[in-house]
């Protein structure tokens, strides 16, 4: 296991995200001015967050594609801001664009999390030379598209499973190392409703893998369709299914609220830290 998640090798690591983007799902714009974000980010250290996860596009479903000098613009300033001010969480970098990734390690980035799980040649070599943790998320299609009819027709765990499979083939082919990939089944990307639940009652599956998963389920949609709820009030449903995620030994989940999840973890993980 890389060093990244070695900090408190018994605990469930906390991703804390940060989009300074105006029109996230969740966020709506909240943290879109350069001041606001970085109060933000101090928010986020304060309150336990292992990681930062920086976004500078929308992936929430049908997106309007933002183009690489927007996406530069919106989280280079950020990351430079936060690394001045003295925030030492380490950061990571929600992107897909090769340019925006380089030069957010530049400037500092640990961490890199691409929603199209590294697809492309370019973000596998940018990974590859900056030997640092890698996120390899899947997800149906673009962002654009992926909830017009998702279909899997061996079933979505068994498809994600022969994927993953082949990703990591092409991204140890690049030159990789083994230690620094993470695995997202991506809930949410371009799933439906029992997808997701197939994807979440099936995790010792993706662990049998080899890697550490990191999972993303704050707060969507598909909750919203089970409790019949909006964004705004499913943090309880989106603890219920972090509590499962940790019991589960997953090693990150990627969160809005991190007081609450922060809590969870110890709790959770309380008993098995004291014997």
């Amino acid at each position: 296991m890389h060093a990244l998640l070695n900090k408190k090798p018994s605990k469930t690591q906390l991703m804390g995200i940060l989009n300074v983007t105006p029109d996230s799902f969740y966020d709506q714009g909240q943290w879109f001015a350069l001041d606001l974000a970085v109060q933000r980010a101090l928010r986020i250290s304060q309150e336990g967050a292992d990681i930062i996860d920086i976004g500078g596009e929308s992936t929430r479903p049908g997106a309007a594609f933002v183009d690489e000098a927007e996406e530069l613009r919106r989280v280079i300033p950020l990351i430079k801001a936060i690394k001045s001010c003295g925030i030492t969480t380490p950061l990571s970098i929600d992107t897909s664009k090769p340019a925006v990734a380089q030069a957010a390690i530049a400037h500092g980035a640990t961490f890199l999390n691409d929603i199209l799980g590294f697809r492309h040649l370019s973000m596998r070599k940018i990974a590859a030379e900056a030997a640092l943790p890698i996120c390899v998320m899947h997800c149906y299609e673009t962002p654009a598209t992926m909830q017009n009819n998702p279909y899997y027709p061996q079933g979505v765990v068994p498809f994600l499973l022969d994927w993953f499979v082949k990703q990591i083939e092409l991204l140890l082919e690049t030159g990789v190392l083994s230690e620094n990939i993470i695995l997202d089944p991506g809930i949410g990307f371009g799933k439906t409703v029992e997808d997701n639940l197939q994807i979440l009652q099936n995790i010792p599956k993706f662990k049998a893998l080899g890697f550490p998963l990191l999972l993303g389920v704050s707060r969507k949609s598909f909750l919203g369709k089970i409790v019949q709820k909006p964004a705004t009030e499913l943090l309880n449903a989106t603890l219920a299914m972090n509590g499962m995620a940790v019991l589960n030994g997953v090693e990150i989940i990627r969160v809005h609220d991190i007081m609450a999840h922060r809590d969870l973890i110890d709790v959770l993980t309380y008993r098995s830290n004291k014997m």
